[in-house]
């Protein structure tokens, strides 16, 4: 079967879900600000802001570090709600019938997700930019490789959760924990010896720079930008391996069918 058809039946089921389902996407979407709506006036209420992390001292930081937060939340929770989606339908045992596997379709699934949430969280950008009346630079040039990269651990992540997801079933609570481990990850300073081979700590970093002090991709060190990708790359692998694992059980097991 040839990978491009795989990814476009892959869109066209995601842009139905989209349309089908726009309030609840769109709900969504309003439930994250209003998070940051929160955040934002418990800062305001503080005559000092923390001076780590994703906050670096200032509410630029702070901006960066919800957006990135944002991405990575819809980069590891897509393709597990999918898998637990589409075992409760009946659905899951047809598309392992697919004859280029599972993982390419859960690939597709990936990039499709990186896609059409990128226009929404963008638009979220600009309102959370609009309330604090703090304008970022928004150089895509810079910015669209430096997410990819960042977001390389998180869907390593989400492979991880989409294995466990087809041994376990429900596993919905481990979601919420895995959201305040990736708080803990852009809060903790770049500088910290060992954090930048934690995913997401020095994407953050390298997107900040971007986006609060008008950095170019190109200026950027080398070195970083290839550390990060080189973490991402990494944890991606190591979320490939497990959910392999976990399929393999799933398969042994004859969970794949049941929910």
């Amino acid at each position: 079967m040839n990978l491009g058809s795989v990814l476009a039946a892959v869109f066209r089921r995601d842009w139905t879900m989209m349309k089908r389902y726009m309030v609840n996407s769109i709900s969504s979407l309003v439930s994250i600000y209003m998070i940051f709506i929160l955040i934002f006036a418990g800062l305001q209420s503080v005559s000092k802001y923390a001076n780590t992390g994703a906050l670096d001292g200032s509410l630029e930081g702070t901006i960066v570090g919800f957006f990135v937060w944002t991405f990575t939340i819809y980069a590891f929770s897509n393709l597990s709600w999918n898998l637990i989606n589409e075992a409760q339908t009946g659905t899951l045992e047809q598309l392992y019938l697919a004859p280029c596997g599972f993982k390419w379709v859960g690939a597709a699934t990936l990039m499709s997700d990186f896609v059409f949430s990128f226009v929404p969280i963008m638009l979220l950008l600009f309102a959370m930019m609009a309330t604090t009346g703090r304008w970022l630079r928004v150089d895509m040039v810079s910015l669209v490789p430096l997410l990819v990269i960042t977001l390389l651990g998180a869907y390593g992540v989400g492979f991880a959760l989409g294995g466990l997801a087809l041994v376990f079933k429900r596993i919905q609570a481990l979601f919420q924990i895995i959201q305040f481990v990736f708080i803990g990850l852009l809060v903790i300073p770049a500088r910290v010896p060992g954090v930048k081979y934690l995913p997401l700590a020095m994407g953050n970093d390298l997107i900040r720079a971007v986006m609060v002090d008008g950095v170019r991709l190109w200026r950027l060190p080398p070195g970083d930008i290839l550390t990060a990708a080189a973490v991402g790359a990494v944890y991606l692998a190591i979320g490939i391996v497990i959910f392999s694992l976990c399929e393999r059980v799933a398969k042994n097991r004859g969970l794949l069918g049941h929910y």
